[in-house]
This record gives structure tokens, C-alpha cells and sequence, in this order.
């Protein structure tokens, strides 16, 4: 058996001066509270505090990086139990599962899936060896073992990693009801949602306008009317609020924004609620009500993120068979300066407004992004998201970002993951990381220690907490 060992110096410089200078300022702050702002945990977990089922679903079967990456080699869904639409089996036989991961372990080498999974591998569960088709079995039999245990219970693990608040993710027509056992349990730990509107503000999703009937029941307001519509908007962000939300969240195409005569967006809803629409006439109508996002995150304080730039679901037979969020959601170039100029025309100098913008399109970040949150008042750059995710894509993320916009305009980090134990793993490379990018700036002579020192710990906890009104 070959030694799983996590080394200390893990991803700091190689240059030892700059090495111990980020050793220095990791030390202060690799045992900071946990800020988790944007995710896709499951509150379930927490409201009933059930043991995980076993090994493979709890970091297999969730995990879209995972599968993704053995579907690209050949491995079916099937195969590693992913549920079906209509139902149909799957591969139930969980130790099979494990047993075809192990096999396929070797296609994670330099991903930073490896590096959150021999974190949760070495320091979740203490394994000392690595993993591979003869350790398998021994692999599934420590963690089956420890699932079974009180330690290993949501609520359990929340406090053994210092989580201090998380973040899920619910769509308009989600009634929240774990969010409200879990404040009813008398439990101390802090789940709090975050508002996604988008099968309500998107009209290519399917089932738009049933979607949009329900919502606009739920609020106890009229479908057909636009006013109604905005008012079921505001009274169901009130309701997330009252859940703990202190965020929207915006998975739309781009980032295009328009502010439409009130006439004409009234026209496109009752068009869009009537059947399909154009694409055209679908950004339109996403682009206003982004404009309506901001304008009620003015009135009642929720953090606005916009998460755009992704052909969600590029493969339609996976879609079809799988359902969406299968690992095949695929970035496009994206564009943000003349996109938002209507917004920010009307609400980008209002300190009340506070809009985090995320990009797949690692170019923008120089050439758009740092300028325009270095300059615009309502404007946060978020971190480095989903295939940046990454040492190399928090480096790059810095190089191109802090020159313009500095790093008081940046957000801190979030995991923004559906893997519960990946958490505290994607904190600690993203806090080395920084550390990292902070020793450089100090062996140049561009920062002093003491600022850098200071920087670490905003980097680490402070920006998150700030900007997500946490």
C-alpha cells in the first residue's frame, strides 16, 4: 500500500523565504470560523440530522466534479447510482459503487478534486494509505464505520469544522420547510437560505408559467397581472429573509440587463405566461427583472449575486435521462460592461446595493470585472467559481484582479458546493492560496508583513462576512 500524506507545505512557494513568510500567515489563519455564503448543501441534513446512507452517497453520488470526470472516461451514470428521471434503476449496490471510483482514482491526479478528497481521505477519516483498487474495500469499511457513528451526523460535523454560518440555495416555490424544523430544533448552528428565482424569471425554463401561477399563489397574488407578479417577488424574498437569507442568487445566460417602458414589459410577461417565447424576448425579459432584483435589494437589503456565462446542460441526453446539475453545464465567453450598463445607468452608485458578479470567462477579469467593481460603489467581484475552483485558477484570479480593483473589492471566498465534506478541504487551499499571494507581494517588497497578516485574515473571513451582510 502506498502512504496517503498531506504535506504541510502544501501549495505554498517553493522559494523558502517566501514559503515561511506564507507558513507565517497561515498559521493565523487556518483555524478561522468557516463563512459558507453560497452553496448547495441539502438543509434536510440538518433539519433531521440523519446519518449519512453510506460511502458513495455522501461523495459520490452528489458530487457532479466527481462523476463528471468518470463519465468523461467512459463510466455510466448508471453505474455509479445516479438517480434517473422516470425513476428507473440505477446501480443500487453502494460498495460497487466505491469499488468502480477506486478504479477510476487515478483520473483526479493534479485536479483539485484530488486535493479536497485526499483532504477529507487523510483528515475526516484518518486514512494513511492511498486510494486504489486494492485499498477499496479498507477505504469503504473506515468510512461506512464512521457514518454509523454520532461523530459523523451533519450537526456534528458542522461544529467539528468550525462551520460559523452556511449558506443553501431554494427556489422560489421551495415552502423552506427545513429551514423552519431546523430553527424550531433549538439546535445552535447557523443554515440560512438564499433566494434563486430563476424558474420564475426565466422563460425558457420549462414550465414557466405553471411555475409562475404557483409562485404567485404562494404570495397570495394575482398570476396575471405584472404588479402582482412583482409583489409575490417582494413578499416571497420576505419570507427567505425570515428563513435566514441574506442573498439572491442569478444563474442567468449572460449578464444582459435592460430597463423596459413599463407598457412593453407587462406585454412580454403576459406573452411569456401565454406560451413560448423567443429567445430574444426571454433575455429581455430576464434582463428587466434583474433590473427589478436590484431595485428591490435597494428596499430590502438582500445581497444580489449573479452567477451568468454557462450553457446549463449541454448534454440532452444526459439532461433527458438525468435531469439537470449532472456535470454538464459548460462556460461560453461572457461580457459584462455593456450588460449591465442599464443597471448600473439606475443603481450602480447606490451604497445600498451590493452586486456580486461571478464569471467562467477568466478573461473578463482584467479587461472588465476589476474596472468596473474598481470604480462602481454596488459592484463585488466574487471568487474564482466552479472549473476555477482551483490553485491555479485562485492564482491567476488574483494576478488578474488585484492591480485594478484591489482586494477590498473582492468577496473573500465561497465553496459553493453540494459535497458536504468538501468544505472545510475547499477552505483550506483557498486560504493557502491567498497566503501564498500575500508571501509574494511581501518577498517583493510590494506589501508590507504586518498588511499581509491583515489580509489574511479578510481574505479568510472578514470580506465574506462584510459583503454577505453575514
Amino acid at each position: 500500500m502506498k502512504p496517503l500524506t498531506l504535506h504541510p507545505d502544501r501549495l505554498f512557494p517553493s522559494d523558502p523565504r517566501t514559503r515561511a513568510i506564507a507558513r507565517a500567515l497561515h498559521a493565523t489563519v487556518k483555524d478561522l470560523p468557516i463563512i459558507s455564503p453560497h452553496g448547495h448543501t441539502d438543509p434536510r441534513w440538518f433539519a433531521t440530522d440523519a446519518a449519512f446512507a453510506n460511502p458513495s452517497e455522501l461523495l459520490i453520488v452528489p458530487d457532479h466534479y466527481v462523476f463528471r470526470m468518470l463519465m468523461s472516461q467512459g463510466v455510466k451514470l448508471e453505474e455509479l447510482g445516479v438517480p434517473t428521471v422516470d425513476g428507473s434503476a440505477t446501480e443500487s449496490d453502494p460498495r460497487a459503487i466505491w469499488h468502480r471510483f477506486a478504479a477510476h482514482y487515478h483520473l483526479f491526479r493534479g485536479t483539485p478534486s484530488r486535493l479536497w478528497l485526499d483532504w477529507v481521505f487523510a483528515e475526516a477519516f484518518g486514512i494513511d494509505v492511498r486510494l486504489e483498487p486494492e485499498t477499496a474495500d479498507h477505504y469503504y469499511d473506515i468510512i461506512d464505520a464512521a457514518l454509523k457513528t454520532p461523530d459523523f451526523r451533519p450537526r456534528a460535523l458542522f461544529d467539528r469544522y468550525n462551520i460559523e454560518v452556511i449558506a443553501t440555495t431554494e427556489g422560489p416555490l421551495d415552502p423552506l420547510d427545513h429551514h423552519r424544523a431546523i430553527r424550531q430544533s433549538g439546535w445552535g448552528g447557523r443554515v440560512i437560505t438564499a433566494y434563486r428565482p430563476d424558474p420564475v424569471m426565466d422563460p425558457n425554463i420549462a414550465r414557466f408559467a405553471d411555475n409562475v401561477r404557483v409562485f404567485c399563489a404562494m404570495a397570495g397574488e394575482d398570476a396575471g397581472s405584472f404588479a402582482g407578479y412583482l409583489r409575490a417577488h417582494e413578499k416571497r424574498r420576505a419570507d427567505f429573509r425570515a428563513a435566514g437569507a441574506t442573498s439572491t442568487d442569478h444563474g442567468h445566460p449572460s449578464a444582459f440587463t435592460v430597463h423596459l417602458p413599463r407598457t412593453e414589459i407587462e406585454a412580454l410577461y403576459a406573452k411569456a405566461l401565454a406560451g413560448p417565447v423567443s429567445s430574444r424576448d426571454a433575455e429581455l425579459f430576464r434582463g428587466h427583472m434583474l433590473v427589478e432584483m436590484a431595485r428591490m435589494s435597494i428596499e430590502d437589503g438582500m445581497v444580489m449575486q449573479l452567477h451568468p456565462g454557462v450553457h446549463r446542460s449541454h448534454n440532452a441526453t444526459v439532461l433527458a435521462r438525468f435531469g439537470r446539475d449532472k456535470g454538464g453545464d459548460i462556460p461560453v465567453s461572457g461580457e459584462f460592461v455593456r450588460a449591465l450598463k442599464p443597471l448600473l445607468d439606475l443603481h450602480g452608485n447606490d451604497p445600498r446595493l451590493t452586486l456580486i458578479l461571478f464569471t467562467l470567462d477568466e478573461d473578463v477579469y482584467s479587461r472588465e470585472l476589476a474596472p468596473l467593481a474598481g470604480h462602481y460603489p454596488a459592484l463585488r467581484i466574487g471568487p474564482p467559481w466552479w472549473f476555477h475552483d482551483s490553485p491555479e485558477g485562485m492564482r491567476r484570479f488574483r494576478e488578474r484582479v488585484t492591480e485594478t480593483a484591489g482586494f477590498y473589492n473582492t468577496v473573500g471566498f465561497n465553496d459553493d458546493t453540494r459535497a458536504f465534506l468538501s468544505i472545510p478541504a475547499r477552505h483550506d487551499v483557498a486560504r493557502r492560496m491567498d497566503c501564498a499571494w500575500l508571501a509574494q507581494l511581501v518577498a517583493e517588497h510590494r506589501l508590507e508583513e504586518d498588511e499581509a497578516f491583515e489580509l489574511a485574515r479578510s481574505l479568510s473571513y472578514d470580506l465574506a462576512k462584510q459583503a454577505y451582510k453575514l
